[in-house]
């Protein structure tokens, strides 16, 4: 080898590597390689090289992307390949227009074996070492099934509705959709863990090399290598630059005066969802700013002879960037429960009014949801899913304790919040809740509604995100989005392990008054979003 070939290679190798390193998070893209084909539908790894199924050239094409060579080319068994799996000695490819899934000699391209494929319309194929996954499209399906006589082992509904690559990376399987633009990591059982986007717009086949996963796109005629492990935590994506206007009004309509009324606004820190840029703007000043037991900081207004017909405003205004955040949780590198920090399991598992932990309904509610489990996530996860199965959203006036809300199987996001937090603490995993005011539909947006989630505290990962009434629905995707994830459209005001001495059990603003006989006052409390920047 020469002198210059030698730079070459170690110029090249130290390109890649320093670009691995920047590509850090999951979903990042390592490498972007033409297709050797024009529509190509699937992809599997053999140990050293992927296999590329084209539906146009009717190929099997043996790719290197190390040099970026194809090394061998087979004819597909069928007439439209969308699934190849490598079993460790062969290959296997599903075709749609057949419905057969066919075992071929790599060499050779041989048929070995044939079996009748058990999905409407098949697209993706893996292999687990024993058994093969088959996606359905027609029937929004994950299968796993024998490679004796293709008969079903198990199914679970497919997280969104147009799988269409499979890829196992020995623990977890990766699940394309090429409607959604997303890629799925979930469980064998179907639990979607976190959600990525697709690098391309047309999603096809999936691979994983032993560290990288591969996406093939039938749109870009490209193969994607992708970051999947989880040195990073968490991603900020979607960033929504805006001002936020918090008001709190009181009218005293009555014939009395509100002789003293004393107002606390919840002030927003940065977070990882959110970056505050300036500090918040006040109307009138407020008189002090006081911090309560939670480590909450608030400002206090104060009005003193509030007379009949009298309408007193506290208004704080602030400019920050919200962001969708997704934070890549794996089970099994989550902690032990023994590994939570001491002053966190302090503060984050005592009782509250609210809770009644060791009340018959929760801790009933406990064996019944985690049962033995140790894993702190699944503790999470299960606690979420019960919730799912035993309530249903209703706003409604009012917020009960947790055991009445679990008992009456309805609440609004505040109740839903305390019984989770109470299943939680009684389970041993130290729980918080958050409030925030919200975008509602348009950027510039009025919100009087606000909304409550939960935070859970997991070892390796720190405090997550759990929504168990906005995830409260039927997909598994939009579970996995409410679980782990944010989207970018919440300004976080509160964080709060349980009562306050000034918000009490409320968020965003609260208020005391001290009034005369017969006085009636109005309290309104509402947020208005605008653009940071107007088009």
């Amino acid at each position: 080898m020469s002198r210059g070939t030698v730079v070459c290679a170690l110029l090249v190798s130290t390109l890649l590597a320093v670009a691995e390193r920047a590509a850090g998070k999951p979903g990042d893209v390592i490498a972007r390689h033409a297709s050797p084909g024009p529509c190509v539908t699937a992809l599997a790894f053999d140990g050293k090289q992927l296999w590329v199924a084209d539906r146009k050239t009717r190929l099997l094409y043996r790719y290197d992307p190390a040099n970026q060579q194809v090394t061998q080319e087979l004819q597909t068994p069928g007439f439209w390949p969308t699934g190849l799996a490598w079993d460790g000695q062969a290959l296997w490819c599903v075709d749609q227009k057949d419905n057969r899934i066919y075992r071929i000699d790599p060499s050779t391209g041989t048929v070995l074996k044939v079996i009748e494929s058990p999905a409407r319309s098949p697209h993706g194929l893996t292999w687990d070492g024993k058994y093969l996954w088959l996606g359905d499209e027609g029937a929004d399906q994950i299968l796993q099934i024998s490679t004796d006589d293709g008969t079903t082992i198990r199914d679970f509904p497919a997280p969104s509705g147009n799988p269409q690559g499979l890829a196992f990376d020995g623990t977890y399987l990766w699940i394309s959709d090429r409607m959604a633009d997303e890629i799925y990591l979930t469980t064998l059982d179907g639990e979607v863990l976190f959600v990525l986007r697709t690098p391309g717009p047309y999603a096809t086949g999936l691979a994983f090399d032993g560290r990288h996963l591969w996406c093939s796109d039938y749109q870009t005629d490209s193969l994607y290598q992708i970051v999947v492990d989880d040195r990073e935590t968490y991603a900020r994506s979607n960033p929504r630059e805006a001002i936020i206007q918090i008001t709190h009004e009181v009218r005293n309509p009555g014939s009395g005066r509100v002789q003293r009324l004393d107002v606390y606004f919840a002030l927003p820190e940065n977070r990882e969802s959110q970056v505050i840029h300036n500090p918040p703007e006040f109307e009138p000043p407020p008189r002090e700013f006081v911090t309560d037991r939670w480590g909450q900081r608030f400002a206090h207004f104060v009005y003193e002879n509030v007379a009949p017909s009298q309408t007193v405003r506290s208004v704080t205004k602030v400019q920050a960037t919200v962001y969708e955040v997704t934070f890549f949780v794996r089970p099994d590198k989550v902690g032990p429960l023994t590994a939570i920090p001491a002053d966190v399991k302090q503060r984050y598992l005592q009782d509250g009014e609210k809770y009644m932990i060791q009340h018959p309904t929760i801790q009933r509610a406990v064996k019944e949801a985690v049962g033995d489990e140790k894993n702190p996530y699944w503790i999470a996860r299960k606690i979420y899913r019960y919730l799912m199965d035993k309530m249903y959203y209703e706003l409604a006036g009012g917020w009960n304790v947790a055991p009445k809300v679990l008992e009456r199987g309805n609440g609004s996001c505040s109740e839903y919040s305390f019984v989770y937090i109470a299943m939680a603490r009684a389970a041993g995993l130290p729980a918080r809740y958050v409030g925030s005011v919200v975008v509602r539909g348009d950027d510039a947006s009025l919100d009087d509604v606000f909304h409550r989630w939960v935070e859970v505290y997991l070892p390796n990962y720190g405090w997550i995100p759990v929504d168990p009434s906005g995830g409260d629905q039927p997909s598994r995707r939009m579970q996995a989005l409410f679980f782990g994830h944010l989207a970018n459209r919440f300004l976080i005001t509160t964080q709060s392990g349980g009562g306050s001495e000034f918000l009490g059990w409320t968020y965003n603003v609260a208020e005391q008054l001290v009034t005369d006989p017969k006085t009636y006052p109005v309290i309104e409390t509402y947020a208005e979003w605008e653009p940071a920047r107007k088009e």
